[in-house]
Formats: structure tokens, sequence, C-alpha cells
């Protein structure tokens, strides 16, 4: 990992995130890009009237100072900080800033459980990560550590999440975290047989390791929704972090149907990790 992005709107959850990346940053020799979107009416920016103008230059500059004294705090020191600000709170562009940058991470900060509004639904958060082909880390507290031990990466384990699961596999496969795969059985149309899972974890990891080395860290849970199954398995396995696959632009991942990823992301207290299919 060599860069790190952090959106940053001066909140204290984007200051955790900074935090966040800061340590990150750190344990990795790496760099962080703090992307502050600048919020201003196009016409202030284009208008040619002295007066607009030097309203734009106003904001411009109080913006830069605010901007700069955010990135002065001492969990920064030693790290390398390359400040860069948009003038159009597009938050798109987050995406198109990691990639001119080849950026390995996005790092935002929410409010999580505060309400839906928050996170995903119609928020930044849910832009960047549906316009973000690197994964995106997404946290809700203040960071005590970045050690990662356990992670649960939650999938149905159909050939669409081959993709994800290769890249969850690869960003975690230096840092000694142990990747718990979980299946989430859940009653009526959807509930298999416990013979029935197995075949469709076998046939999985067949198409994505080439063998089925991993299926003794693949573990089944039944519940009636496919949150409450991630997030009770998480919580008996005492897991530092959740990992979920996206569809990007399409929206939370087929097996994430309807609002359960987001559902996943605003309840659970854990940092939530998005890979893209």
């Amino acid at each position: 990992m060599d860069k790190i992005i952090v959106p940053i709107d001066f909140s204290e959850h984007s200051e955790y995130a900074l935090q966040t990346a800061a340590m990150l940053a750190k344990k990795n020799n790496a760099e962080i890009l703090a992307l502050h979107m600048l919020e201003m009416a196009n016409n202030i920016l284009t208008d040619s009237d002295n007066e607009q103008q030097a309203k734009a230059v106003f904001f411009l500059k109080l913006a830069e100072q605010k901007f700069e004294d955010f990135l002065s705090r001492d969990y920064l020191k030693g790290v390398k900080i390359i400040p860069i600000v948009k003038h159009f709170k597009v938050f798109s562009e987050v995406s198109e800033v990691a990639e001119d940058h080849s950026a390995d991470l996005i790092v935002m900060g929410s409010h999580g459980s505060s309400g839906l509004s928050e996170i995903f639904v119609g928020s930044n958060t849910e832009k960047v990560v549906r316009h973000s082909n690197i994964p995106v880390l997404v946290v809700k507290q203040k960071p005590e550590s970045v050690q990662v031990e356990t992670v649960v990466f939650a999938c149905d384990f159909s050939d669409e999440m081959v993709a994800p699961y290769l890249k969850a596999r690869q960003f975690f496969k230096d840092s000694g975290s142990d990747l718990k795969l979980l299946y989430v059985n859940l009653p009526g149309e959807r509930f298999k047989s416990s013979t029935e899972m197995e075949a469709t974890v076998a046939r999985f990891l067949e198409k994505a390791d080439g063998n089925v080395n991993a299926i003794n860290n693949v573990h089944y849970i039944s519940d009636y929704t496919v949150e409450s199954g991630v997030l009770n398995f998480s919580n008996i396995v005492g897991a530092d972090l959740i990992a979920v696959p996206t569809h990007g632009r399409k929206g939370i991942a087929h097996f994430f149907s309807g609002s359960i990823g987001e559902d996943i992301a605003n309840h659970s207290t854990l940092p939530v990790l998005t890979f893209k299919i």
C-alpha cells in the first residue's frame, strides 16, 4: 500500500478517517492524499464581476487556511501529506483522483448507526463507494489501532463473488489477518441444506483458488436476515473488520439485495471495507 486518499470535510468523523489513514500510512510507509471538496457555486467561480471574484478568492483562501490547520495534527507527524482541493463538491471525483494518483485505498468517516442519511443511502460515502474501483474503508469511531487480526468476508459464493474475494485475499495477504469466509443461510426459498452449502463453497473455491484448501476457514450461520447473520457472527468471533463486495455504480451486490449492505454498514460498530465486483 503506497497511497491512501482521505476526503476531508472538517467533521469529527473525517478526522477519525484521517487518524486511521495516518496509522496505516506509518505501518505501510505510505503517503496520504488529503482531499477537500470545496462546495462553491459555479457562478461564483466563473463570474467576471469583480465582487464575485473577490468572494471566490476569499472563500478559497479561507478553505485553504482551514485545511492547512486541519492537517497540522500531531498524529500526522512523520507522514507525507499531499493536500488536494477540488472546487466542486462532486464526490464521484474522488475515484478520479484515486485513478490519477494510482491510490490503493480510500478511507472515509461515517456516523454509522446514527441514521441511514449518514452512510450509503444518498450520502457522500455511498457515492464514493459506488464510483470507486479501489477498496473503500468506512470508519465510525476514533481508531485505537489498525491491527486487524480477524476479518469477516461474507458472500453467497456465486461466480460474481470471485473477483472481490480475490481482492480481499490479496489485500490481507501480508497483514497476518485471519480472513474468515461466511455463508449466511436464510429460511424460505434461499434455504440450503448443509450438503448444498458445502458443494456451493467447494465449487467457488475451486474456481477462485484452484483448490479447496481454504474450505476449513469457511463458516456457516443460519439467521433470519443476512445483516443479522453477518453482525452476529462477527460478534461471536470477535472480528476487527467486516468486508463486503459491491457492484459499484450498480449499487450493493446482489447478495446484499435491497438495503442489506447499507444496514450492515449502518449498524456495525466495526469498520467496513468494500471491494468492487
